[in-house]
């Protein structure tokens, strides 16, 4: 038997490149896959089809096909932000192909629907998206730093921003929307394989809340609470995010010699 899969999905305006001081450590011991949405990264834009992405249903199939192209069982799964409500997707769907799944700053919901606090009013939601619509690049530069937090690491903002205006303008605007109108709560409780929440102190985009919330929505969950701030901690705390994925996971299948 070859070493565990362990699969890596980004989340809104990134690409595959956020995973690069995370994924490594786990090359030594694990098969590692990293793809890029459809719209980011070196995707394929010919693939766009907004009737299949209209909902994160057709993101989540992208997941089980790249898995089963592979023929990957085992799986771990780590989802990021929106990737991680995708994740939950795929995990429901094909849950014989999964054992683990790691849900990195998630959201199944981001606007309120008391008691539910999700961090954003439909006020909210509509002028973010509003602002997305009416100028995409102008978007990006005043959102990276309210995403990425650390406002003394401007660095890690730069780079955020960046991917914002390298991934396709008319599939980002279509994702977002997509993204922050989704309410995928009930899906949660279909999750019947071991999960681990992460969750930053400081998050604007899924307060502490949010992870506390999916961690007690969740049949069989671990919340971890990273000293980190902001939406990306697999760029701003790096170490963290390793070694707490390296305490959820199971002793690795030796590869085969």
């Amino acid at each position: 038997m070859g070493a565990r899969p362990i699969v890596f999905a980004h989340g809104f305006g990134c690409d595959q490149n956020m995973w690069r001081l995370v994924a490594p450590a786990f090359a030594g011991d694990h098969r590692v896959v990293l793809f890029d949405h459809v719209g980011a990264g070196r995707s394929d834009l010919s693939a766009w089809d907004p009737d299949r992405y209209a909902t994160l249903d057709g993101y989540a199939q992208d997941v089980l096909e790249i898995v089963d192209d592979l023929d990957l069982d085992d799986v771990v799964l780590v989802g990021h932000s929106v990737s991680a409500m995708i994740g939950v997707l795929a995990v429901v769907r094909a849950p014989a192909r999964f054992s683990r799944l790691v849900l990195v700053s998630p959201s199944p919901r981001y606007t309120d629907a008391p008691p539910y606090r999700g961090g954003f009013t439909e006020a909210d939601i509509d002028e973010l998206l509003e602002a997305l619509d009416s100028n995409y690049l102008g978007w990006s530069g005043a959102m990276g730093p309210v995403i990425m937090g650390n406002p003394d690491r401007p660095e890690l903002a730069e780079e955020l921003t960046n991917s914002f205006c390298r991934t396709d303008p008319e599939i980002a605007r279509h994702f977002a929307r997509v993204t922050f109108t989704s309410d995928n709560r009930a899906d949660l409780g279909g999750v019947r394989i071991p999960s681990l929440v992460l969750q930053c102190r400081q998050d604007a985009i899924a307060p502490p809340e949010v992870g506390r919330w999916v961690h007690g929505a969740l049949d069989d969950s671990r919340l971890v609470i990273l000293e980190a701030a902001g939406h990306c901690p697999q760029l701003s705390e790096p170490g963290q995010v390793v070694s707490a994925i390296r305490e959820f996971l199971p002793s690795p299948v030796p590869a085969a010699p």
